[in-house]
């Protein structure tokens, strides 16, 4: 008799992705009387707001990942399946999986899956402009940044010289900012000495904003700043220029085309897809609408955490898609779920309402930069990115001896290791081979050749 096929005796929580809610989730309940699955298709658990330093070269895969078994391996009441979720089932309350051949009974779900890249009705786009929400996002990126140096040093061409050299960045929120900056800091200081025919600090990065200033939901004075430092590192930061069309190697604004070797995609994200599959509406994001305590209207045994969910909270203020909002939500809908299943209250009556805890926005801009605000607090400058270290520091989930997890990230990201420059999976035509395999699997590969280069792992 397989695991799935065992008569439910404890009451069985599902929990859907081992993001920041997931883990969190699994984490902080702590009940004899109820089992957890735990499903999600990577094997790893992955640090998020690092994944930028993935894909500019600045960190290796090992160094922001972990096998979530490992995370979870002294929580006897949590079962892990690496599997895919084609189908949930909400009135027979049950999930269909990939690799089983029959589903997945639960008495409650949690559904914490995140978000994807939103191309805005433009899919044909993400061919041309990757965004960033995986170690396989990133991976992608990361070959295809330091091919443009390759094939840049060996053309006789200077047109195309200049098209492989330049780089444009769509989008003025964090992520985009993160990223121009991380790759004004890869041509100008890390790969500055290692060519002869090119010159990397030539280099052009292109910050494209449809709105009039980057980092709108900052203070104005701190978007200001980070524009100030973006442009000290070189980023040329284009504004109230929204994107007509993408092509191979072209983007077409309003009021200008540029040709770049290479362009990223920062500009929003959406609910995972699989949302569709539980037959309610959802809103113009594909995230899932529910209740002040997180649960469904009509499911009130399925909760939504994280960045797949949209609701306000007990104080009526719209919860942001941020890793500490989706640590809070699933540490309150774990409160919730071990109170029903101990009788310490009745089910589904009187469940406290969310209320979220803004502990502040952040936004990295290079090494030792940042923007930080806190309440009535702004940073910026060295002060800010201390406060951005501390902070997340505290935030990794999952990674025992934080304070070795610090040293390492500080070794790496100060010495500018060469282990994270590697190039793999090429043919001879300098083009990047795409995934034959299972990209989880190819991402495990390469995490191998990674830590082969760089030692030891997390």
């Amino acid at each position: 008799m397989s695991l799935l096929d065992k008569p439910i005796r404890k009451k069985r929580i599902v929990v859907l992705g081992a993001g920041f809610a997931g883990l969190t989730f699994c984490r902080r309940f702590r009940s004899e009387f109820a089992e957890i699955i735990l499903i999600d298709r990577q094997n790893h658990h992955l640090f998020q707001p690092l994944l930028y330093q993935v894909a500019t070269a600045g960190l290796s895969m090992p160094e922001i990942s972990r096998p979530i078994r490992s995370i979870l391996s002294r929580r006897k009441n949590v079962t892990v399946l690496m599997d895919e979720v084609t189908g949930i089932d909400a009135e027979n309350k049950h999930v269909i999986l990939k690799a089983q051949k029959e589903p997945l009974a639960f008495d409650y779900l949690v559904i914490g899956l995140g978000a994807q890249n939103d191309y805005f009705g433009h899919p044909e786009w993400e061919a041309h402009a990757p965004g960033l929400k995986s170690l396989d996002d990133a991976i992608r990126i990361r070959q295809n940044l330091l091919l443009a140096f390759e094939q840049a040093e060996i053309t006789e061409d200077p047109e195309t010289q200049r098209r492989l050299l330049t780089i444009a960045v769509i989008g003025g929120g964090p992520t985009g900012v993160e990223l121009a900056g991380a790759c004004a800091e890869l041509a100008r200081v890390i790969l500055r000495r290692d060519f002869r025919r090119i010159d990397p600090e030539k280099t052009k990065i292109i910050l494209i904003e449809a709105g009039e200033r980057i980092l709108s939901a900052f203070d104005p004075e701190l978007s200001a700043e980070a524009e100030k430092q973006l442009r000290r590192l070189g980023v040329n930061i284009l504004k109230n220029e929204p994107v007509q069309s993408i092509s191979k190697e072209q983007v077409v604004l309003k009021d200008l085309t540029i040709q770049a070797g290479t362009i990223l995609w920062g500009a929003g994200v959406r609910g995972n897809p699989l949302a569709t599959k539980l037959g309610i509406e959802l809103d113009s994001k594909g995230r899932i609408p529910v209740r002040a305590d997180c649960s469904l209207n009509h499911h009130r045994n399925i909760f939504a955490v994280g960045d797949i969910a949209t609701l306000k909270d007990g104080l009526g203020q719209p919860v942001p898609t941020v890793s500490p909002a989706a640590m809070q939500m699933a540490s309150h809908v774990a409160r919730i779920i071990r109170d029903e299943i101990e009788c310490r209250t009745q089910i589904t009556h009187n469940r406290p309402s969310f209320v979220y805890n803004n502990k502040g926005s952040m936004a990295t801009i290079g090494r030792a930069a940042a923007i930080a605000q806190m309440g009535r607090l702004k940073l910026k400058g060295y002060p800010a990115w201390l406060a951005w270290l501390f902070v997340h520091l505290i935030f990794l989930v999952g990674f025992r001896n934080k304070a070795f997890v610090l040293l390492q990230w500080a070794w790496s990201y100060f010495t500018y290791g060469s282990g994270s420059r590697v190039i793999s999976g090429m043919d001879k035509t300098f083009r990047i081979k795409p995934f034959a395999v299972n990209p989880a699997s190819r991402v495990d590969e390469l995490a191998q050749m990674e830590n082969q280069n760089t030692g030891s792992g997390i």
